[in-house]
């Protein structure tokens, strides 16, 4: 059965938007496109590379799908870790709005989400990427799908943009899988999903074994 993995870049305030560039995305008046930049280096496009490797299939949502389709059929070397794979594998896209898709091989998919992740689960054994997509991001959060989340966590706060877990997101208890210190300054940091939030509550100690004088 295949696994969902959601990749994406984060600021530490968990703005995902517009990572590559100013015009990348510029919904609700977003003017810090290009935040991600700083923070790029060689150890972080060998992980990013080394995930593109397990990807059987991509899944993502409308917009993210439209800059993807937009730069890397063009991108110089077609044999690059990232492009090859995001050309030549299957991409599914989710929109109620895109007529229709040039950029092949893909599937747009107008139905019912939860019933579409089921189904692609049974049909590859590999990873099923989701690459940015906020919104989409956010439902298959809500739904309970996601098997990992892979967050470059980057030093920066902007106060504004989308975010992965916007107010009211689904309680959800994460178990860390696996860290790493980037040299530019981000973490990458590897969750899978451990069920519900559990609640405690710290204790003073009252009694510290001192006598008063």
């Amino acid at each position: 059965m295949g696994m969902l993995t959601i990749a994406t870049f984060m600021t530490l305030d968990g703005v995902m938007q517009a990572p590559g560039g100013p015009d990348e995305d510029r919904d609700g008046g977003f003017a810090h496109g290009g935040w991600s930049f700083p923070f790029a280096g060689d150890d972080s496009r060998d992980v990013i590379c080394e995930a593109f490797g397990r990807a059987d299939c991509f899944l993502l949502g409308r917009r993210t799908y439209e800059i993807f389709a937009a730069c890397w059929p063009e991108f110089p070397d077609q044999d690059d870790p990232i492009a090859s794979r995001l050309n030549g594998l299957p991409k599914y896209v989710v929109s109620t709005t895109l007529a229709n898709a040039e950029w092949q091989p893909t599937t747009i998919i107008r139905g019912d989400i939860a019933a579409e992740v089921a189904k692609l689960k049974e049909q590859y054994e590999g990873e099923i990427q989701v690459h940015g997509s906020a919104a989409l991001a956010q439902t298959l959060h809500a739904l309970g799908l996601i098997d990992e989340y892979r967050l470059f966590i980057e030093p920066v706060v902007l106060g504004t943009g989308k975010r992965l877990f916007e107010p009211g997101s689904t309680p959800t208890a994460l178990a860390l899988v696996e860290s790493k210190a980037m040299a530019k300054g981000p973490v990458r940091a590897v969750y899978r999903p451990a069920g519900k939030p559990t609640y405690g509550e710290f204790q003073m100690e009252r009694d510290l074994g001192l006598s008063e004088t």
